[in-house]
């Protein structure tokens, strides 16, 4: 029928017969297997041959898992061992609870009228700590602080003074403390023993001995040899130098020092690094890494660079092999104002007519410091005519600076002055309408424009002094890298020792105090 659909459901298809006569046995048996539900669906078609086999078939399966359980059995686990009697007194001991909430008995027990409150509760016979010296503290008030009296503070801080001033005595340094049993409830506790490790090189331990502290020092082999570590660059410089067991600052120092010669970015990966620092290490283990000795730079097998740090008038710096130190250019500014008149022609302020300004001024407010732009002496301080109170510098090579209308001065004529330091403070002496610095240069007693000229400053060592140098360089290149690392043979020990806190603890105990 035109314009109609028509639905059937797979349960109404009817099946294809086959000619039963065309098929063997076991097709035809296959077919009915095919054909055969083993789980149908229990919710449909129920009392009919099909639900009742399915209906068997489930009750069979129930009873063969019913069949087949195998149970639930507690699972024995092995108990708790038995104490035996040392065991238990052990644990025993060690139990800390009060008789009234079971102590080791268990037993729960009441006060009785035998119970009497103390007066006062029982001290400990001796108590042991650790103290700690801190920066800008003193030994007497570490002491103070760990209960020890005011006259027997003082009078340790002494002894141990004795052996060790107080003020080498390092920040951070522990220091091992027993005091003992007070006489009065209102008195502090004495010193029964006192350990600590002093330097580097030395341990002090005290024991009260007859009713006096005996001091005892034990000295530690130190070994000073400086330690040296050579290696190439390669890929990175530091992680190189620091994968030999070179310090982080004695590597930033080296860079810093190498960075003043030559550019760092110069520094090839087939180049080698020397460095040499300050070294101590005790028998012990403790060590100690001072400051950068020796920086060098090995190129194709030969030294490039080899500075050393040496004194000279009185300041330490960096000088190559040669005996040049290090060079300082360009002059530093005379104070820190701005420059309020330039070099040239101008009209005066007081004077009213045009006339040569031969420096530069520099405001600033009263009082404020002046430096010296580079090294040299002083060969006028004082009074000098429209100047006011003036200073006048020779830094060789025929050159020289000039400052005036200071307020006071603060260097005399004939002293050495560093780049830097402070000559004097600004002021309005002379002829001057406000607080200011004129600042002149002089180029072989004529003025010059200061804007004009750059100093260089290079120190430079020579006979005796040079001599000493070489050969202190020669001393430290002579130590093998690692040498510093070699074991070390103890001191021996005078006299029987002390003990540890620990032993005059127990001795303490021991005789019932």
């Amino acid at each position: 029928m035109s314009g109609n659909a028509a639905a059937l459901a797979m349960s109404q298809a009817i099946p294809l017969q086959r000619a039963q006569g065309g098929l063997a046995w076991h097709e035809r048996l296959r077919d009915r297997l095919a054909e055969l539900d083993l789980v149908p669906d229990l919710g449909s078609n129920i009392g009919s041959a099909e639900w009742w086999r399915g209906l068997a078939t489930l009750t069979l399966l129930c009873g063969s898992a019913i069949a087949t359980f195998p149970g639930v059995r507690p699972l024995v686990a092995g108990g708790a061992p038995a104490l035996d009697t040392a065991d238990f007194d052990e644990a025993r001991a060690q139990m800390i609870m009060p008789l009234a909430l079971g102590a080791d008995t268990g037993r729960h027990m009441a006060a009785t009228d035998a119970v009497r409150p103390l007066a006062h509760a029982p001290e400990r016979p001796q108590i042991e700590l650790t103290a700690t010296l801190g920066n800008g503290d003193s030994f007497a008030r570490l002491l103070e602080r760990s209960g020890v009296g005011r006259a027997e503070a003082q009078a340790l801080a002494g002894q141990v003074s004795t052996a060790v001033p107080l003020a080498d005595i390092a920040p951070g340094t522990r220091i091992d403390l027993v005091l003992g049993r007070r006489a009065a409830r209102t008195m502090p506790r004495p010193v029964d023993a006192l350990a600590m490790r002093a330097r580097l090189d030395l341990r002090i331990e005290m024991e009260r001995v007859g009713g006096r502290l005996v001091m005892r020092r034990i000295p530690i082999t130190v070994d000073d040899t400086p330690l040296r570590i050579r290696g190439k660059v390669g890929a990175g410089l530091y992680r190189s130098a620091r994968a030999a067991g070179a310090p982080p600052q004695a590597i930033q120092s080296w860079l810093r020092v190498i960075g003043r010669q030559m550019p760092v970015s110069g520094i090839r990966a087939s180049d080698e690094y020397d460095i040499i620092v300050d070294y101590r290490r005790a028998e012990t283990g403790e060590t100690e890494t001072g400051k950068l000795l020796y920086a060098g730079l090995i190129r194709g097998g030969k030294p490039k660079l080899s500075m050393l740090e040496w004194q000279k008038d009185g300041r330490s710096q960096w000088f190559e092999a040669s005996g040049v130190g290090q060079q300082t250019g360009g002059m530093v500014r005379p104070t820190r104002g701005r420059i309020t008149s330039g070099y040239g022609m101008r009209r005066h302020p007081i004077l009213g007519y045009r006339r040569m300004h031969s420096g530069v001024d520099f405001g600033g407010g009263y009082g404020a410091p002046i430096y010296a732009v580079t090294d040299g002496r002083v060969t006028v301080a004082g009074r000098t005519g429209g100047f006011g109170n003036y200073v006048k510098l020779n830094h060789g090579g025929g050159l020289g600076t000039g400052y005036g209308h200071m307020s006071r001065i603060a260097v005399r004529a004939g002293q050495h002055v560093r780049r830097g330091q402070i000559l004097g403070y600004i002021g309005s002496s002379g002829l001057s309408t406000g607080p200011h610095l004129h600042f002149e240069v002089y180029r072989n007693g004529h003025a010059v424009n200061p804007m004009s000229v750059s100093f260089v400053t290079r120190a430079q060592l020579e006979g005796k002094e040079l001599a000493a140098f070489r050969a202190r360089i020669r001393e430290l290149t002579a130590i093998e890298p690692g040498a510093a690392l070699t074991p070390i043979a103890p001191k021996p020990v005078e006299g029987p020792k002390l003990g540890t806190l620990a032993d005059v603890a127990a001795k303490r105990a021991g005789d019932g105090i």
